[in-house]
């Protein structure tokens, strides 16, 4: 196991430095001189000298490029242009929020969408199945923002039972997460389905029905053990594109987090910002994907990384 995570680290490292690549070239591609687009033309000629001095933009790239490496290499992100604070900061305040949004849409998509899934299996052509397979095309077929706004719109609005959107107790977070999960639990309803229907039709399942073992025992011990690994990866795929992707949903319940911020940025012409942010997600994905690995031999002893 030591030897795969050792192994998986070294090859992230091209990864992150393409990424790194990318990220650095985001304030040079863009047409004109990428300081008046942060400042605009009717900035004064104090405050564009100060800025071009800062992001050193008067050098050569080559020197520009071993610059940016440096202060990435300390942990220095740089400065936003819009807040004028560290961009590390900025993070660190808001990629918690971002966390908390997306464990909760995740928990919903786990557990609604893997019990959706496992009934379905357990009588195919019967109630729960019609019922589970309708739930996934419907959250399939609906974009995030349509959903959200028809959340709003019934629990906000009409009933009044959820506030519309802001940041606060546990209240706030049921629409947003419910929003941002709706897809996951669809397609995790669809994939446990059908992991669970040849599983359920394997060898070990009808020998341990030999054995006397219950229906539910069998069902969940054995067949939906065996059915995880294709559950366990929409799990780190879409809980990664939570982390890095959740900018409609931030944006539609004004929900301040990593999302909301990168949109702002993009908004703004904040380009340090944005830079920022994509290098740091981009990192959060790698180490996502990691987790989603190891998590294979954890839920089937059957695979071994060494």
């Amino acid at each position: 196991m030591t030897r795969f995570i050792a192994r998986r680290l070294l090859l992230a490292i091209p990864t992150l430095f393409g990424v790194l690549v990318v990220a650095f070239l985001l304030l040079y591609v863009a047409p004109g001189d990428p300081v008046e687009a942060m400042v605009g033309e009717r900035a004064d000629s104090a405050t564009i000298a100060r800025l071009r001095a800062e992001l050193h933009v008067d050098d050569p790239l080559p020197q520009r490029f071993a610059h940016y490496v440096s202060r990435v290499a300390v942990g220095d992100l740089g400065r936003s242009y819009i807040t004028n604070r560290p961009i590390t900061q900025d993070i660190r305040e808001r990629f918690p929020k971002t966390l908390q949004l997306a464990g909760a849409a995740m928990l919903l998509a786990t557990v609604l969408g893997i019990t959706l899934g496992v009934l379905s299996a357990r009588r195919p052509g019967g109630l729960a199945d019609r019922f589970a397979l309708g739930i996934a095309y419907l959250g399939i077929s609906f974009p995030v923002y349509w959903v959200g706004l028809l959340l709003i719109l019934l629990f906000a609005v009409t009933l009044r039972w959820l506030p519309p959107s802001g940041y606060g107790s546990l209240r706030f977070l049921v629409l947003p997460a419910l929003t941002l999960g709706m897809r996951s639990i669809a397609f995790l309803a669809r994939m446990t389905r059908s992991a669970m229907l040849e599983a359920l039709n394997a060898d070990f399942v009808r020998t341990a029905r030999a054995k006397g073992l219950g229906e539910w025992v069998v069902t969940l011990k054995h067949a939906l053990r065996n059915a995880l690994i294709p559950v366990i990866t929409v799990l780190g795929l879409d809980f990664g594109a939570y982390l890095t992707g959740s900018i409609l949903t931030e944006t539609i319940f004004s929900w301040p987090g990593i999302g909301r911020y990168v949109v702002n940025a993009i908004s703004r012409r904040d380009l340090p910002a944005i830079q920022g942010t994509v290098l740091f997600l981009s990192t959060v994905f790698v180490v996502v994907n990691l987790i989603t690995d190891l998590a294979y031999a954890k839920a089937d002893p059957r695979v071994s990384y060494d």
